[in-house]
């Protein structure tokens, strides 16, 4: 039996994962946590095989929270598990000590065999993911300059009307910016867009 810890500030993402999961036979989720020091604290109690964690969480984040784990159970497996793939998040992920990166909006069967590969001491990586410097498997994101400009308003929390008069652009053309900035980053809806626009405040 696998045990694993959920990591994750989004406390309806962990319920829908552990019911998906709760029929697999060889895992079992034995906690979770909603932020990075919980996720350490859990982790030093209960000492799972196996820890998924978001990246971006309150009072400490996946990188950090990786690395104290890492440093202090060097056999426990820890999975990234982000709504984004930009190669330099991978990179500092897989340099705090994860083994495994799988994107948010992955399969549950890619999630699983995720598990069971970092189980078994294997690295695995989403298919979409690019790893590394010589093995890219996905394709860059390129955004325009206003698509930046309403990102960078999107992440500070405007809405549409008040991106819209910041920029002296019609509400409907703001709305079009931002579908086009989804179907490039292979997103859906408000929600994804904004974890994608607070995610590209840091500098990965």
């Amino acid at each position: 039996m696998i045990r694993v810890i959920l990591a994750e500030d989004h406390q309806a993402l962990i319920d829908g994962i552990k019911l998906s999961l709760e029929f697999e036979d060889n895992v079992n989720v034995i906690g979770e946590a909603n932020d990075g020091e919980a996720l350490v604290s859990l982790v030093d109690k209960l000492r799972p095989e196996v820890v998924i964690t978001d990246i971006r969480m309150p009072k400490c984040d996946g990188i950090a929270a990786t690395e104290r784990i890492k440093e202090k159970h060097p056999h426990i497996k820890v999975i990234a598990f982000s709504m984004f793939d930009q190669p330099e998040a991978v990179e500092q992920m897989k340099k705090a000590g994860a083994s495994g990166y799988v994107r948010k909006n992955s399969s549950l069967k890619i999630l699983l065999k995720a598990i069971y590969a970092v189980a078994e001491g294997k690295s695995f990586f989403d298919n979409k993911i690019i790893v590394g410097n010589d093995e890219v498997i996905n394709e860059e994101i390129i955004l325009s300059r206003r698509e930046e400009q309403i990102l960078k308003f999107v992440g500070e929390g405007f809405t549409s009307n008040e991106i819209a008069e910041k920029l002296s652009i019609g509400k409907s053309t703001v709305d079009t910016h931002r579908k086009n900035i989804l179907r490039k980053i292979n997103a859906y809806g408000k929600t994804d867009l904004m974890r994608y626009a607070i995610e590209r405040k840091y500098d990965f």
